[in-house]
């Protein structure tokens, strides 16, 4: 590869893994409007890893409280808050790891199509607004209920149809069941530090049994770019969605998922 390619690959991947926007939808023009390669296992591995660097920085100290009350729980002191949403955090994963284990060979083959990214952006983010417009809720991370986990992730395996956005789908069903704004998005972000482990131990299966050689100075430079830019964009997404809430976002995925469709079928 390139740096180029390097480069815009890794901004892109920071950037729209954490955005309500759908990551799937952007990279997949990448190979559309240029004629770079496929990048390989080995360089997605390193994307993920920054992606997940970052969140984990970022949420470093409420990570660490809740490794601490986790294990204090289970050696009987008590549950708090902490290890409360550690098991939240547990359990809202379960449904899209299971779903996306039977079914990973099924999305990846049949279910990458322009068509329905298109209109996944599209339905999607129409979902997103209507539950920013709707009466804002003020609950944060911390005043979830089992129901609610239930419910956020039952709707994070819909995430696994291209073009849906895990976070975007995540968000907007804290937002239905009465979270703030940035409530939703904190725990959304929390959501998405098991699901990129997840995601990036069924890549790197398949680069442990690949021949292909790797570029380490490219997977180094990657991981950084895609964890710097990941970094930012989580703090600045924060900032806002405090003064302006989705609707910015929720435009784009119309426009975005409007094109698309035009581009590639019309």
């Amino acid at each position: 590869m390139d740096w180029l390619q390097v480069v815009v690959l890794a901004i892109v991947q920071g950037i729209s893994e954490f955005l309500p926007v759908s990551s799937s939808a952007h990279l997949i023009l990448v190979p559309v409007l240029t004629d770079w390669q496929d990048q390989g296992l080995a360089f997605d591995v390193a994307l993920h890893l920054g992606s997940l660097s970052a969140v984990i920085i970022y949420f470093r100290q409420e990570i660490w409280q809740m490794v601490v009350s986790s294990l204090a729980a289970i050696s009987g002191k008590g549950v708090n808050e902490d290890a409360r949403l550690a098991l939240w955090v547990t359990l809202a994963t379960i449904p899209v790891g299971i779903i996306g284990l039977l079914l990973h060979d099924v999305i990846s083959h049949y279910m990458r199509s322009t068509l329905i990214i298109g209109f996944s952006l599209i339905g999607f983010g129409l979902l997103l607004g209507y539950a920013d417009w709707r009466k804002q809720g003020t609950r944060s991370e911390y005043q979830l209920r089992l129901k609610d986990v239930l419910i956020i992730g039952g709707a994070q395996a819909l995430a696994l149809i291209p073009g849906t956005s895990r976070s975007g789908i995540t968000i907007t069903a804290a937002l239905m069941v009465g979270m703030s704004r940035e409530g939703a998005a904190r725990f959304s972000f929390l959501l998405s530090i098991p699901v990129i482990v997840l995601a990036g131990g069924l890549e790197a299966i398949g680069l442990v049994n690949a021949s292909h050689s790797i570029d380490w100075i490219a997977m180094l430079m990657g991981t950084l770019l895609s964890g710097v830019s990941a970094y930012l964009c989580i703090h600045y997404f924060l900032v806002i969605i405090k003064k302006l809430g989705m609707q910015p976002f929720v435009i784009y995925r119309v426009l975005f998922g409007a094109w698309l469709l035009w581009f590639f079928h019309f």
